[in-house]
């Protein structure tokens, strides 16, 4: 068997960060996926079909523990319904930095981005997400913002 070392000496740290954890752009392209999919209604299995993969490549996929190509996001987008760009979407400047060709010159400093992801990744936030997106009625998801908002208290960002 091989080491660990022998595997990352011939392949390289595809995008890792030295810790050996996923990319925090990777996770958070991931998160990306999760968050639309649930929005979607849409389970592993059936986003799995439709790219032609197993529903354990999708979970992988959504940890951010396998990077997903150029053409996979393309397709990606379109089963998802969303432009390419929104997997990219708020994401933090932190984060940001954190590009693979910045981390291996060690430009930037390898924090724990990665395990201090948005809460749009945390499960009871997305059923919260999928919730409101079912409401038909533009009224009264409006009157809900609002009170989530009054009950949240004040933010740094307002919309």
């Amino acid at each position: 068997m091989q080491g660990k070392s022998n595997v990352m000496a011939r392949h390289g740290n595809r995008g890792r960060l030295p810790s050996g954890q996923p990319n925090p752009i990777d996770v958070h392209v991931g998160a990306r996926v999760l968050q639309r999919r649930m929005v979607l209604g849409m389970s592993q299995e059936q986003l799995g079909k439709a790219l032609g993969l197993s529903f354990q490549q999708i979970q992988k996929y959504e940890r951010g523990a396998n990077r997903v190509g150029s053409s996979r996001l393309f397709d990606l987008a379109n089963i998802l319904r969303v432009p390419v760009s929104f997997f990219f979407e708020e994401m933090s400047e932190d984060v940001r930095e954190m590009t693979p060709s910045r981390v291996g010159r060690g430009m930037t400093e390898a924090s724990s981005a990665a395990e201090d992801m948005d809460v749009t990744i945390k499960r009871e936030s997305l059923k919260l997400i999928h919730a409101y997106c079912r409401i038909s009625d533009p009224r009264v998801r409006k009157e809900l913002m609002e009170l989530i908002k009054a009950v949240a208290g004040p933010t740094k960002v307002e919309d």
